[in-house]
């Protein structure tokens, strides 16, 4: 069958793999639970029913908030099917983003995962003039449930599955299906509306490259409410792969060792922390344990797909059986295949998961483009490490003047909800929509991103930063966990940094330097000469311009829940521009 509405997804899975037992599953504190392809699909329909059942109509805007698990899916596909469109939110939003979806969306009813969740929007609804009904999934005394919509709709479901049947006919893939509102690094979230036709088109470009198939299991842990998790797990389930819903995200290794998963997504910012997990339990080996662990590290940095010859591949061999191996064994034994998406990451961190059979493929996409716009193709092994790959089949994509990137076709948003204004600033009179991100092609026409068109800046001489790729550069400094890269209308660039306090504790303690706190490292002036000393290095291979002259340590670390860091891990620039002032007019208050 065609898959051209989002709910046609169910179809095709009872068609092609209701044999499978374990299409969702998430792990809790008493084991796996796990839903079979007919429990998917019954369920889904079943709460269909009580959605129309309970009075909610065609057309109406339902807020979904929580953690990744299965119900998560059971809401999205029953308010397809009940042709209603889902408003799925961050279950970490501050309150001010939550008010505003909640008064902007003009949401019929919200449904929250658990308590906590409750707590904060329950006051929320309460002050609104048209209230939204509020659901809880987990049960909560003296609230509504869900499991009450469930109940309603088994009692009616003659009456209700007739026009459940009606809509799968009458629903148009060209009708939005879903309002995101993207979490934005600066000002309050726009409502990205896409179409049925954009997700299921996007979702099969990508699983058409996909080397995984219906006898493997995937590990869920991004936010589903984000497009880039959403349209994986429709990917995987267009080809029947098992979806796996990790506990937490403190938990990975463990569940994906229990769920013996064959891959997973991610972001920069999670490969990065596993890198540096790698790294570290290399400085804690002794003799030759130690020697021969970081000549493995070494090695992965030389790898390239495109080296062929048989002795190329000796060495690898050997660190696979010596030290990757065990890497893998501690997420659970097998090759895995690692999607990485959101901003750019590091190339030392992609040849080293892939030596060790750990096969990171970077992608390109964005909210309003459902989302994927460019992405390595392990199927045809069409690959460039430090490229987001090719333009997808069905894209269109070009580059401005200026180095913008481009595109525009199926997958493009409806546009921003309530918002004309906004959408005519992004996409054109001929519909090509303006990503902001500046990019360049390679000769075999592989896309890579440079950085964010509005986050370059100009020095006082009048040459520009690209701060993005400053900072990834200098990310590979082993004593810089984060850093953003400053300077705009000043005479150099220069950078506030969030050092790893673990390495810098340990580096004090080896060269007897004294201190209580975080704020004594960031201040001790043999610690900064240190830190120096290693940026040095990357300057040395920088245009004299864009080298970084001086910075300031912050003792903080930066966060999604302190605020610096945005749902998907990017820096809010404005933000830390902000809290950090007094930090920014010290480095440049002699000059």
């Amino acid at each position: 069958m065609e898959v051209k509405r989002t709910f046609d997804l169910l179809t095709q899975l009872k068609e092609k793999y209701s044999f499978k037992q374990d299409i969702l599953s998430i792990r809790t504190p008493k084991g796996w639970v796990k839903y079979s392809v007919d429990d998917y699909y019954r369920i889904s329909h079943q709460l269909a029913y009580g959605l129309l059942a309970a009075g909610f109509e065609e057309g109406d805007r339902v807020i979904i908030i929580t953690q990744n698990r299965p119900e998560w899916n059971f809401l999205d596909m029953a308010l397809a099917l009940a042709h209603m469109i889902s408003i799925p939110v961050y279950p970490t939003l501050s309150e001010e983003d939550y008010r505003h979806i909640l008064n902007h969306s003009g949401a019929r009813a919200v449904f929250v995962g658990n308590e906590r969740i409750w707590e904060m929007v329950h006051p929320l609804v309460e002050e609104m003039t048209l209230r939204p009904e509020l659901f809880t999934i987990n049960q909560i005394e003296g609230q509504k449930n869900w499991n009450e919509l469930l109940q309603l709709g088994e009692q009616q479901s003659e009456k209700w599955a007739p026009v459940v049947e009606e809509n799968k006919n009458k629903i148009s893939p060209e009708e939005v299906c879903t309002i995101i509102y993207t979490s934005g690094t600066t000002g309050l979230p726009k409502g990205v509306m896409l179409k049925h036709i954009g997700l299921t088109f996007n979702a099969i470009g990508h699983a058409n490259m996909q080397i995984r198939d219906h006898r493997h299991r995937m590990l869920s842990f991004l936010p589903l409410c984000h497009i880039y998790e959403r349209s994986m797990n429709y990917e995987y389930q267009y080809l029947g792969i098992s979806i796996y819903y990790a506990e937490s995200l403190r938990s990975i290794a463990r569940d994906m060792q229990e769920a013996e998963a064959d891959g997973f997504c991610a972001v920069p910012r999670v490969m990065e922390m596993m890198y540096e997990k790698l790294q570290s339990k290399g400085n804690e080996l002794k003799g030759i344990s130690r020697h021969i662990y970081q000549w493995a590290f070494k090695k992965a940095q030389r790898f390239d797909y495109k080296r062929k010859d048989p002795f190329y591949k000796i060495p690898y061999a050997i660190a696979d059986k010596l030290v990757y191996s065990k890497w893998r064994a501690a997420l659970g034994g097998h090759e895995l295949l690692i999607v990485s998406g959101g901003s750019s990451i590091q190339e030392k961190i992609i040849r080293l998961y892939t030596a060790a059979k750990m096969y990171i493929f970077e992608g390109y996409g964005m909210t309003e483009t459902s989302p994927v716009i460019a992405v390595n193709n392990p199927k045809e092994m069409l690959i460039v490490i430090g490229t987001v790959g090719k333009q997808m089949p069905g894209i269109e994509m070009k580059l401005a003047e200026d180095g913008e990137i481009l595109t525009k076709g199926i997958c493009l948003m409806a546009g921003y909800y309530n918002d004309p204004e906004a959408t005519k600033q992004v996409i054109d009179e001929e519909g090509w929509f303006h990503t902001g991100d500046i990019g360049k092609f390679n000769e075999e026409g592989y896309l890579r991103i440079t950085d964010r068109k509005k986050e370059i800046f100009k020095l006082s001489a009048g040459k520009y930063i690209a701060p993005q790729m400053l900072e990834n550069r200098f990310k590979e400094c082993p004593y810089i966990e984060n850093i953003m890269v400053i300077g705009e209308n000043e005479k150099f660039a220069s950078a506030l940094i969030v050092p790893d306090f673990n390495r810098l504790q340990e580096w004090a303690q080896k060269n007897n330097i004294p201190f209580e706190s975080h704020v004594d490292l960031v201040n001790n002036a043999q610690v900064k000469k240190m830190v120096m000393k290693e940026m040095d290095v990357i300057n040395d291979k920088l245009a004299q311009h864009e080298q970084l002259k001086r910075f300031q340590m912050v003792p903080d670390e930066w966060s999604v829940a302190t605020g610096e860091l945005s749902q998907t891990m990017k820096l809010k620039r404005r933000v830390i521009l902000k809290k950090y002032e007094k930090e920014i007019k010290g480095i440049y208050l002699h000059e």
